[in-house]
């Protein structure tokens, strides 16, 4: 699995031959890329109805959308994204090569257009190339995108023990969402063999230094790497080594 942080909350993710990009937001200091410079994904996953989350999505028409019912229907009615998937909390759907699980996260949702449009429960996404059962598959690689969230202890009781998730993807530039410390606890609840900060420096009410998380993760315990990207820059996960 490749994984592409192009700053902020969007990220590019192959599994095998199918790509996904999941919350396509290219208005951020840490990505020298236009939606057109970006080659089109098979499938774009939205978290929740924030702007800085949504915005580039319907520069890629091509692509099946992949959010919540009332996000799926927003895209289809103001901007003709009717190839969707509308899907909801704890379901599991099938895109390509990829296994997609809906996750909530602890978050608001919602657009101020001309009027107020509901946009359901703010999500996260769990990522697998195998589809996630009660029995460990020591096989699979899965990666999880935690969206925009504060710290929840579904992390610890629910995603890490039943989805098993290799790596995660969490918000640490604070005011907004989970900050440094909180965003650590959470690594170590999920119990990742790698941590990937994002949703910092885009702004400055979250300009931060990453420093301070990977101090963080350290003071927890946690066994976990943390990885801090370079905008635009990959990283291949593989499955965790049998112990």
């Amino acid at each position: 699995m490749e994984l592409t942080w192009h700053g902020h909350s969007t990220w590019r993710v192959v599994v095998g031959d199918t790509h996904l990009l999941v919350d396509p937001f290219f208005d951020n200091p840490k990505t020298d890329l236009d939606p057109e410079d970006v080659e089109s994904p098979d499938y774009v996953l939205l978290t929740h109805g924030h702007a800085d989350h949504i915005a580039h999505a319907p520069a890629f028409p091509d692509a099946t959308l992949v959010s919540t019912p009332e996000i799926t229907a927003y895209m289809a009615d103001e901007h003709g994204m009717e190839d969707a998937i509308g899907m909801n909390i704890g379901g599991t759907v099938e895109c390509g090569d990829a296994f997609v699980t809906m996750h909530r996260a602890d978050h608001t949702s919602g657009l101020n257009n001309s009027y107020e449009h509901d946009t359901g429960m703010p999500t996260g996404y769990v990522i697998s190339d195998s589809k996630p059962t009660q029995e460990a598959d020591p096989e699979a690689t899965t990666f999880y995108h935690a969206g925009d969230t504060g710290l929840m202890t579904e992390m610890r009781d629910v995603i890490a023990p039943f989805l098993e998730p290799d790596a995660a993807a969490v918000p640490v530039g604070d005011h907004y969402t989970m900050g440094p410390a909180q965003a650590a606890i959470a690594v170590d609840w999920l119990d990742v063999d790698y941590a990937f900060p994002m949703h910092y420096d885009s702004f400055p009410p979250i300009e931060m230094d990453t420093d301070d998380f990977v101090r963080e993760v350290a003071a927890t315990g946690s066994d976990a790497e943390v990885v801090v990207l370079d905008g635009d820059e990959s990283f291949t996960l593989e499955s965790r080594p049998e112990p």
